[in-house]
């Protein structure tokens, strides 16, 4: 049975001292077992400001985020879903919010780009975020064959919208990777529930690996990191702080899930809505 990690961090502005963090801690996954670690959303760098994240745009390719992702990938013969990172997109006022996906030897195998970016106001303390300033959204999903199964992609608030991994899931989707930096108040309001959810519903394995702690610029992230199995059982999980949680990934109970409670075959989508007069 392959094992996957996902690892949790509470990264600062310095992106040389979060590579070394990344780096020690899947080390340690790989040393426990994981055949496929998942780093989370903006592991390189929470910067004291949104626009600083610009600073450290990569072209494809190109950069040392994603020669650390290469290498750890090939150092360690592990994959690797490389949380989030800032990459040039089309708009040069902003960035993509890119995932990329390295195998064993570490070769590139795929990219998601954020689709849903996260613009509200949280009363309950004032914080406002406003992704759409400084990161420019695509629109493609992207599922990706490994040999741990079929492997769907997501980024933190891509979590609050079903009809994704709705449609992720018509890919044949197995396993679910969701690199976050959930708020403390939404993530102790929602995160648990929505993941289970997105486990559930699909009958998919939800591997979720968050930013958790208190960050430089002062804000605060949930944490509790998370691996999920298909009948929404949490099979790890980590509060608060660095480290990370590790599970086994069953193939054979994904397909007995969906044979003994087919309930995806049961889905019906009506196509006519009758208004009442």
């Amino acid at each position: 049975m392959k094992r996957i990690a996902a690892i949790q961090m509470a990264s600062g502005p310095n992106v040389s001292a979060n590579l070394t963090e990344a780096g020690r801690l899947i080390a340690m996954a790989v040393e426990a077992g994981a055949d496929m670690v998942v780093l989370p959303e903006n592991f390189a760098c929470m910067s004291m400001q949104d626009a600083d994240q610009l600073k450290h745009r990569e072209r494809e390719g190109e950069g040392p985020i994603q020669n650390f992702l290469r290498e750890q990938a090939d150092k360690q013969r592990v994959w690797l879903v490389g949380g989030t990172i800032p990459l040039f997109g089309q708009d040069e006022q902003r960035m993509r919010a890119s995932c990329l996906v390295y195998d064993e030897r570490g070769v590139l195998r795929g990219r998601y780009d954020k689709i849903h970016l996260f613009d509200v106001l949280l009363e309950e303390n004032q914080e406002t975020y406003h992704e759409s300033a400084t990161i420019e959204p695509d629109n493609r999903i992207r599922v990706i064959e490994t040999p741990f199964g079929r492997l769907g992609l997501a980024v933190c608030y891509d979590l609050r919208f079903p009809e994704l991994f709705r449609r992720m899931l018509s890919e044949q989707v197995d396993i679910f990777t969701l690199p976050s930096a959930f708020t403390a108040i939404t993530g102790r309001a929602h995160w648990e529930v929505l993941l289970r959810a997105r486990a559930i519903e699909n009958l998919c394995y939800v591997v979720a690996s968050a930013q958790g702690g208190y960050h430089v610029n002062g804000r605060e992230t949930h944490g509790h990191s998370m691996i999920i199995d298909p009948w929404g059982v949490v099979q790890d999980e980590l509060d608060n702080g660095s480290g990370f949680v590790i599970a086994g990934i069953d193939m054979d109970r994904i397909k007995n899930i969906r044979r003994t409670f087919p309930v995806l075959e049961h889905r019906k989508i009506p196509c006519d809505i009758t208004h009442d007069r």
